[in-house]
C-alpha cells in the first residue's frame, strides 16, 4: 500500500472519524508550504447576505426588512461600520481585525447566474461551477486539482465532512476526512470488540501503528469537544448533511494542522448547515445570529492557527444563493437570488466590498423580490485561481468550462 492510499484509508474508512496527521515518513511538519492553497467553505442553505454584510445606506433595507433588520453603525446593537456604506453583523465582530487589517473583502450583489430557487439544483451548479448544466460529471475543485502540480507522497486536497462532496468529485485523489455533527456518530471503531482488534493489529505496526494511534487520540478529541445544535428537518434537508455552525472552531483548528504538517495540501472544503431561516431569522440577535458567532470565530481560528501558512493561503466562503429582500411573515426570509461571498488570506486585498451594488428599490430587485446577481460567483473563483493559484487562461478554461461574464472589473485589485 502506497502512502497516499495509506492516508485515504484512514481517512474515510472502517476507521471512521479518525484524522490522521502526518508523521516523519510522510511530510515533514512545516510553517508554511511549497505553493498557495485555497479553503473552500461552504454555507448549506441559503445565508441571508444582507443580513451579514448590511447595505446600511440603503434606506429601502430598513423598509423591506421590518422587523429582522440589522440597525445602523451606532445604534444599540447596531451593524460594525465598514466603509460607510455597508456595515458587518455585530456576530462577526471577531473577523473584524481580519477587515481592518485589509486580509478579509467582501463581493456584493454575487452568485449564480442561474434563476433556480431548489437548494440542490443551485447547490450542484455551484460545485460543478457550470450553472443550468445538470449533465456535467465531476466539480471544479476536482477539476482544479487536475490542473495543480501535485507533491508526490502529500496530502494534496482534502475534504472535511461526512462524505465526499459534489465539489470535489472526478478522477482526481481526494481524502475525506469525517468531522463535524457526522463525527458524533457512533461508528464500527466505536465498538469495543473491533476497537480492541485494530489495537492488537497495530501494536507493533511502528509509523503505521503510530499513525493509527494518534488518529484515535484526535478522534476521542473531537467527541469530547463537539457541540450539537438542533435545526428542523426542512432545514437539514437543505444542509445536504453538512454539521451545523457550531464545533467549526475545532474543524478549523484541526484543518490548519493539516495544513501546516502536510505542506502539499493544496485544497480544502468545508461545509456547514442551518441556514435555511424562513422562521424567526432574527436581526442582530437570534437564530442566525446565534449561527454567525461559530462561524466568525471558526474563520478567525483559521487565520491565527495556520500560523506563517496563512500568508499563503486564500478562503472563500460562499452559498447557494440569497434570501429574499422582504421579510416573510413568519419573521424570516425565503428563498433568493444575489447573495454575498467572502474571501480572506493574506494576500488578499481586503477592507473592501466589490462588486457592483444594484440597490434595492423595487425597479431593481430580481424579480422584484430579490438582491439582483451582478457578478457571477466564477468570476470571483477565476480571479482568486488566477491570481492566487497562477493557473493560466488554458487552465482556467479547464476548470470552468462556461467562461464567467460578468463582474470581471469589479474584482481587478482583489488579489
Amino acid at each position: 500500500m502506497d502512502r497516499r492510499t495509506l492516508l485515504k484509508s484512514l481517512a474515510s474508512a472502517g476507521a471512521a472519524g479518525l484524522l490522521p496527521l502526518s508523521r516523519s515518513g510522510w511530510a515533514a511538519v512545516t510553517d508554511g508550504g511549497p505553493g498557495p492553497r485555497l479553503i473552500v467553505v461552504m454555507l448549506r442553505g441559503a445565508v441571508d447576505g444582507l443580513n451579514l454584510v448590511v447595505p446600511c445606506a440603503d434606506g429601502n433595507y430598513y423598509r423591506l426588512r421590518g422587523s429582522i433588520a440589522v440597525p445602523r453603525p451606532g445604534q444599540d446593537k447596531g451593524a460594525l461600520d465598514l466603509d460607510g456604506r455597508f456595515g458587518l453583523h455585530p456576530a462577526l465582530a471577531p473577523l473584524l481585525p481580519l477587515w481592518q487589517s485589509h486580509q478579509l473583502a467582501f463581493v456584493h450583489a454575487a452568485g449564480s447566474p442561474d434563476p433556480t430557487r431548489s437548494h440542490f439544483d443551485a447547490q450542484d451548479y455551484m460545485e460543478s461551477g457550470t450553472p443550468g448544466v445538470k449533465r456535467t460529471g465531476d466539480g471544479w475543485m476536482n477539476r482544479l486539482l487536475g490542473q495543480l502540480a501535485p507533491t508526490p507522497g502529500s496530502l494534496n486536497a482534502v475534504s472535511l465532512g461526512p462524505v465526499l462532496p459534489r465539489i470535489f468529485s472526478g478522477t482526481n485523489n481526494v481524502a475525506n476526512i469525517p468531522l463535524g455533527r457526522d463525527a458524533a456518530k457512533p461508528t464500527a471503531m466505536d465498538r469495543p470488540e473491533i476497537s480492541a482488534a485494530y489495537d492488537r493489529m497495530y501494536s507493533n505496526a511502528g509509523e503505521l501503528g503510530a499513525a493509527y494511534r494518534e488518529g484515535r487520540e484526535s478522534r476521542e478529541h473531537v467527541l469530547s469537544d463537539l457541540s450539537s445544535d438542533p435545526v428542523s428537518p426542512e432545514s437539514m434537508q437543505a444542509d445536504h448533511g453538512a454539521p451545523p455552525p457550531q464545533g467549526f472552531a475545532l474543524d478549523a483548528a484541526q484543518l490548519a494542522t493539516l495544513i501546516r504538517r502536510n505542506p502539499g495540501l493544496r485544497l480544502s472544503f468545508m461545509q456547514l448547515g442551518g441556514w435555511d431561516t424562513h422562521v424567526n431569522q432574527g436581526g442582530s440577535e437570534g437564530q442566525l445570529a446565534n449561527r454567525l458567532k461559530p462561524l466568525a470565530e471558526g474563520l478567525a481560528t483559521l487565520s491565527t492557527q495556520l500560523g506563517p501558512a496563512w500568508n499563503d493561503t486564500v478562503v472563500v466562503v460562499m452559498s447557494e444563493f440569497g434570501r429574499t429582500a422582504h421579510q416573510n411573515g413568519t419573521g424570516g426570509t425565503d428563498h433568493g437570488h444575489g447573495n454575498v461571498m467572502w474571501v480572506l488570506g493574506g494576500r488578499v486585498h481586503g477592507g473592501k466590498v466589490y462588486g457592483d451594488w444594484p440597490g434595492l428599490d423595487d425597479a431593481a430587485l430580481y424579480e422584484r423580490r430579490d438582491l439582483a446577481v451582478t457578478t457571477d460567483f466564477r468570476s470571483v473563483l477565476r480571479q482568486v485561481c488566477e491570481r492566487h493559484l497562477k493557473l493560466t487562461d488554458r487552465q482556467l478554461a479547464a476548470v470552468f468550462p462556461q467562461a464567467p461574464s460578468t463582474g470581471k472589473a469589479a474584482l481587478a485589485q482583489l488579489i
